[in-house]
């Protein structure tokens, strides 16, 4: 049971935890580097890349197992276009050459132009990257990090951290995911079956 040796601390020891293991990992270290690098506005890095890196130092896997992509979010209402974001995906593909894994940067101003169109339901516009954290299908997944430029990182982690340290993947009935919550939950426990899954 070592691996849930941080399950049920207070949220100050949590995020030190938290931020030690992620700094510590050469994946999400750099990817965190470059991304202050490339300076898109109200950037972080999000949700699997950082959870999975988590689970994988607790239970003894390499860095980067599980991990598909790197999920990079900003947030830019000044130009709503696809062109405009796909400048800053083109930015970033150079950014990021030569990275272990893709990095997939998505401007947060723009989901409610494509997200009922994908997942079969209306999405307000946000009004921030966090906010766009803030409706993750599953609670376990709404942590973000951002790099500063004096090396402290800044975590913004809205339901806490301890379902990511328990192992378990708890719902976020926000707006109705269900399908997005059961997916990325069967595709954890291919990866680490020592996570427990909250139905929705």
């Amino acid at each position: 049971m070592s691996h849930l040796r941080f399950s049920g601390l207070s949220d100050v020891a949590q995020k030190q935890a938290f931020l030690d293991i992620i700094w510590r990992d050469e994946l999400v270290c750099e990817a965190l580097k470059r991304a202050r690098d490339l300076a898109l506005p109200q950037w972080r890095v999000v949700s699997g890349a950082l959870y999975n890196t988590v689970w994988n130092r607790l239970t003894g896997k390499p860095s980067g197992y599980g991990i598909k992509d790197v999920d990079l979010f900003y947030f830019d209402a000044s130009d709503l276009s696809y062109e405009a974001e796909d400048r800053a995906i083109q930015r970033g593909h150079e950014v990021f050459k030569g990275l272990p894994r893709s990095v997939e940067i998505r401007n947060q101003a723009r989901v409610h132009l494509w997200f009922e169109k994908h997942f079969g339901q209306p999405y307000p516009p946000l009004s921030s990257s966090e906010e766009g954290i803030d409706r993750f299908a599953s609670k376990t997944h709404a942590v973000g990090v951002r790099l500063m430029h004096d090396g402290s990182l800044d975590l913004y982690a809205p339901f806490g951290l301890d379902d990511i340290f328990s192992f378990r993947i708890t719902p976020n009935r926000v707006i109705d995911n269900s399908q997005t919550h059961m997916a990325k939950a069967a595709r954890a426990i291919a990866n680490w079956p020592e996570v427990s899954v909250v139905p929705w």
